[in-house]
This record gives structure tokens, C-alpha cells and sequence, in this order.
């Protein structure tokens, strides 16, 4: 058996006494806590606070003094820009603790949560500038006289992330809004909330108005309370396909604006002038990086039917030789699930993949070299049709199923039979017959020779991965209530 590294980062994460409540550490209103277990060791490094419903009330109390009384929404937009590159500065300082605490309570691999922790930075940069680029008031005629169309701040807004990236996701729901001179409740995933609280820190360290933020983890109940709390003006949720109908079905009762960034199962097409070595270098990753929790991952590779079974001994040759295991380990490629009954999630896809008769080219299994920890095999499926559900069903593992084509035709149509359309990456060396084919795709973003993704970009789904946007001045004009005011 392997043993994991006795690296005290394995052993221990930064615990709380109390939660981020306005921009104070304020005492939490039960004495419930949840424990994080390290899911490479199955071992408790910490615990922090759970918020209940009076923690909640609370945190949106002073998310609505702040809207409604505070200087925040009545500052110049250059001004709140200001706050937010302190906190990118102060978030900069915290990068290595934050990326060393998610890979330990999450089990990413140390480059990777470094890189995710990064993202957040970038996200609180840009969100910094878009006033500069962003038409505040504009001047109109009509035949009665003048009109001034003004883009006034939504008001306070609840945020709901997921525990896959929580630094980065908790800056892409934060940053935008708060520019736009809106206040936020921030409610975090039970997994995983240790990396988030160090950015509750450094929002504290760069000195925000008294009421701006709140970030609190807590479970469903108090999820569920934020998204019916009256004091709420829009909801932004990221999460899987069937939590967010729940949020919408909530927010409909209120009529309360909501923006969903939800599931994928998104496809990758080489066609057939792309050198598969030249594919296969990023597309992989695109599958199963992060162990295949990341909801833009390309998780259904389309080749065509000739080349079907060179795809399928190079993608296996490179998926079998994927380090898996400890994810302090520099080497580590693949590091653990985050949660154990993700794991049983994944290995019931793998069970019911078998059932319908798809063949496991590699993987398939529990890394036979690891004695503890919620591992699984990087997975190759082949035969496998698209009404599969390891086809159709987000299963947010690393697991890869491959789709032979006859030709383009055949690639767009099996690409665009989904319930979802979040991301999809296409590969050619003919860059303009690239541009056509993901032109056709019923995706969100889609990325060229690559699977690249941006958070600064309008980021989000077609069908049922969601409503809205994040990212760029889309995602911008989603924090903002037009209004005309009239006049002679």
C-alpha cells in the first residue's frame, strides 16, 4: 500500500468560533458546527460554525441597512473599485494558505488549487475596471421630450456556491455585484468552507463599510431561508441542475430576480484533420482534471468512427499513467473525491455504465494502491450510445465516455443531444472550420483547440445549465434594475 504524506497540512485546517456576519466576526446563534474531513485521509482537520436561520436573518438585516441607509450604493463606482483591488491585494497575500487549506479539506492537487485561488484574484481585478466600461446613465429623445435610462444597483443579493472552487466560484458571485453598489449574503457549501473563510478575512482587511458582506456556511435549511428571505432582491446560484430548480420554484413565489449557473455534460469533437497527440494533450485534462468535478468539464469526446480505436488505446495510455493520489504530492495528478458519497455516486455511474452495455476501456474502479481516501480511477467508456446516462447525466467524476461520428453533421447533432449546454471545446487544424462547427453548438462557451475557460467572459449555460451570465459586462448587467425617468 502507498502511504500519504504525514505533510501537517494533511492533518489540521484553520478552525472558526464564529461566522462573518456585515464584515464583524459575530457569535453564531446555535452551537452546531461542521467538521471538515479531509478526504484524502478520512480524518477530521477542523470544523467551523453552522449558520442557522437567525444567522441568516441577521446577516440580511445588515445586507439591507447597508443597501438601503449605507454609503456603499451611493459611492462614485471608482470608489467601490478601489475596495476591490484591496481585496484582490489582500486575497494575493493569503494565495499559498488558501490553495494549501483547499487542497487538504477538498483534495485538488497543490498546482491546481493554486491556480483556482489565482482565479479569484483575477475575478476581483476585473470586476474593478468594469465601470470604466459600463454605461451608467444614458440620454435619450423620444416624442414627449427627453428620457434618462439609468442602470440603478438590483439591491441586496444572496449567493449560493458550491464546494468544488469555493474561492474562486465565492469571487465570481461577489465581485460583480458589489460593484455595482449592491450588498451580498454569501452562503457557503458544508464541504469545504475553510479556503472561503480566508477570503471573509482579507474582504475584512481591506476595510468595507460596516454590512456589505456576509459570508456564512451552513446546509440546505439555511440556504433554502436565504433564497425565501423577503429581504432578498436577486439570488445568484451556482450548483447542480436539480438544486437550482428548487431555487427557481423558491424565487418564483417572491418573483425574486435569479440567476443559475447549473450542471453540464459537455462534449469535445476532433474532427478529423486534428493529430489525436495534439487533442488528446489538453482534452483529457479537460475531463478529468480535478477528478472531474469542475461543471464545464468535457466529459463526452466525439472522434470519428475511423479513428475510434486509435482514441481509445492513446486516451487510455495517457489516463492510465495519471498519478492518483496524494494531493500535497507535487507528482499527484489526480487527487481524491471530495466527499464519500460523491464516491458512492460515481461508482454507481461506473456500475450502471456496465449495465447498459458501454465496455470500460481503462480505469473503472478504486486505485488498488490506496488503502483510505474517496479515490477513483481516471475511466475510459467506450460503446457507448448517447441515450446512456453516463452520457446524458452529469456525473461529476473523472470519468470519460467516448462517441464515434460519421461526420460534422453527425458531431453537431450528438453534441447538441443533451439537456445541457454549458462549455464544448472543438479541434481542428483548419482554425475557420473550427469556428463553424462550434458556431453550431447550442453551448454557452466553447473553446478552440483547447479546453480553456474564463472567467472574465460571459460564463454560462444553454437549456438546463442555466440562466444568466457571470462573467464580463453580461454578466455585469445582471446586478442592475434599468430605469427611465422622463422628463420635458
Amino acid at each position: 500500500m502507498t502511504l500519504l504524506s504525514t505533510d501537517p497540512h494533511h492533518t489540521s485546517v484553520r478552525s472558526y468560533d464564529t461566522l462573518f456576519i456585515g464584515g464583524r466576526w459575530e457569535k453564531p446563534s446555535t452551537d452546531r458546527r461542521i467538521e471538515i474531513i479531509s478526504p484524502t485521509l478520512e480524518e477530521v482537520l477542523g470544523s467551523v460554525p453552522e449558520a442557522g436561520v437567525e444567522d441568516i436573518d441577521k446577516a440580511v438585516a445588515a445586507a439591507r441597512h447597508a443597501f438601503d441607509h449605507g454609503p456603499w450604493p451611493r459611492m462614485a463606482p471608482a470608489e467601490r473599485a478601489g475596495y476591490l483591488t484591496r481585496i484582490s491585494e489582500e486575497l494575493t497575500k493569503r494565495v499559498p494558505e488558501m490553495a494549501a487549506t483547499f487542497t487538504a479539506e477538498l483534495g485538488a492537487p497543490s498546482a491546481l488549487s493554486t491556480a483556482f485561488n489565482v482565479w479569484g484574484t483575477v475575478a476581483w481585478n476585473d470586476a474593478a475596471t468594469l465601470h470604466e466600461r459600463f454605461a451608467w446613465e444614458e440620454e435619450r429623445a423620444w416624442e414627449g421630450g427627453s428620457a434618462r435610462v439609468r442602470n440603478v444597483p438590483v439591491g441586496v443579493v444572496a449567493t449560493i456556491i458550491p464546494w468544488n472552487g469555493p474561492v474562486a466560484a465565492a469571487s465570481l458571485k461577489l465581485a460583480p455585484p458589489l460593484a455595482a453598489g449592491c450588498t451580498v449574503v454569501l452562503k457557503l457549501a458544508p464541504e469545504g468552507p475553510g479556503s472561503a473563510l480566508l477570503l471573509a478575512e482579507a474582504i475584512e482587511a481591506a476595510g468595507l463599510p460596516e454590512g456589505v458582506i456576509s459570508i456564512v456556511p451552513g446546509g440546505r435549511e439555511v440556504g433554502d431561508h436565504l433564497v425565501r428571505h423577503p429581504g432578498i432582491d436577486r439570488v445568484a446560484f451556482t450548483g447542480s441542475t436539480d438544486a437550482g430548480k428548487k431555487v427557481m420554484a423558491a424565487c418564483a413565489d417572491r418573483i425574486t430576480r435569479v440567476g443559475l449557473e447549473l450542471g453540464g455534460k459537455s462534449a469535445g469533437i476532433i474532427l478529423d484533420d486534428m493529430p489525436l497527440d495534439d487533442a488528446l494533450a489538453t482534452i483529457i485534462g479537460g475531463g478529468v482534471g480535478h477528478s472531474g468535478q469542475v461543471c464545464a468539464a468535457i466529459t463526452r469526446v466525439l472522434v470519428s468512427r475511423d479513428r475510434l480505436a486509435e482514441f481509445e488505446e492513446k486516451a487510455a495510455s495517457q489516463l492510465s499513467a495519471m498519478t492518483v493520489g496524494d494531493p500535497f504530492d507535487p507528482a499527484t495528478v489526480l487527487g481524491p473525491l471530495a466527499a464519500e458519497r460523491q464516491r458512492d455516486r460515481v461508482e454507481g455511474y461506473l456500475r450502471r455504465g456496465r449495465d447498459e452495455g458501454a465496455r470500460v476501456v481503462t480505469g473503472g474502479g478504486r486505485p488498488a494502491h490506496l488503502d483510505r481516501g474517496w479515490f477513483i480511477e481516471p475511466t475510459l467508456f467506450s460503446e457507448v450510445d448517447n441515450t446512456m446516462a453516463i452520457a446524458r447525466e452529469e456525473i461529476f467524476g473523472p470519468v470519460l465516455v467516448v462517441i464515434p461520428f460519421r461526420d460534422e453533421d453527425e458531431a453537431v447533432a450528438i453534441a447538441n443531444d443533451s439537456d445541457y449546454g454549458l462549455s464544448g471545446a472543438v479541434y481542428s487544424q483548419d482554425v475557420d472550420a473550427a469556428f463553424r462547427v462550434a458556431g453550431r453548438l447550442r453551448t454557452g462557451q466553447v473553446s478552440i483547440n483547447s479546453t480553456a475557460q474564463c472567467v472574465v467572459q460571459p460564463f454560462g449555460g444553454f437549456k438546463r445549465s442555466g440562466l444568466g451570465r457571470e462573467g464580463g459586462l453580461e454578466g455585469f448587467h445582471e446586478f442592475f434594475e434599468s430605469q427611465v425617468i422622463l422628463g420635458p
